[in-house]
């Protein structure tokens, strides 16, 4: 029985099989990965996607926070899907592998949802 319920289809996904996921463009071609997720601790909601981008082996790796209502799953690819135009990428907020994104600092997330035009998922603009 135990069995039956893992197999079968159903719309939620540990967040442990989400990291390592593929990110394409709608095309299939791949941008990175999901590094991981950063989820809203009052809410319980996924907040937002960390993105690995470029780099070999670790080094030069950038790592985007991208508004998690960007991304969207894609069956075809197994993999979520982002609407974003390399010169975007190159512009959007990012930070190094071995640097960490102020979480605490509110600016810098309204910054986020100001360049990908999404409301924050706190409310308001």
């Amino acid at each position: 029985m135990t069995v039956e319920v893992r197999t079968r289809p159903h719309q939620l996904i540990a967040s442990d099989r989400v990291e390592g996921t593929a990110v394409r463009r709608a095309n299939g071609d791949m941008i990175g990965h999901i590094e991981r997720l950063m989820i809203d601790k009052i809410s319980g909601k996924v907040s937002y996607a960390v993105l690995s981008f470029g780099g070999f082996l670790g080094i030069g790796t950038n790592l985007l926070p991208l508004p998690w209502g960007r991304l969207h799953y894609n069956p075809k690819f197994e993999a979520y899907e982002l609407d974003i135009e390399d010169d975007e990428l190159k512009r959007a907020p990012s930070f190094r592998a071995d640097k960490d994104f102020d979480w605490g600092d509110r600016s810098q997330e309204v910054e986020l949802h100001r360049f990908y035009g999404v409301p924050p998922y706190w409310g308001g603009f």
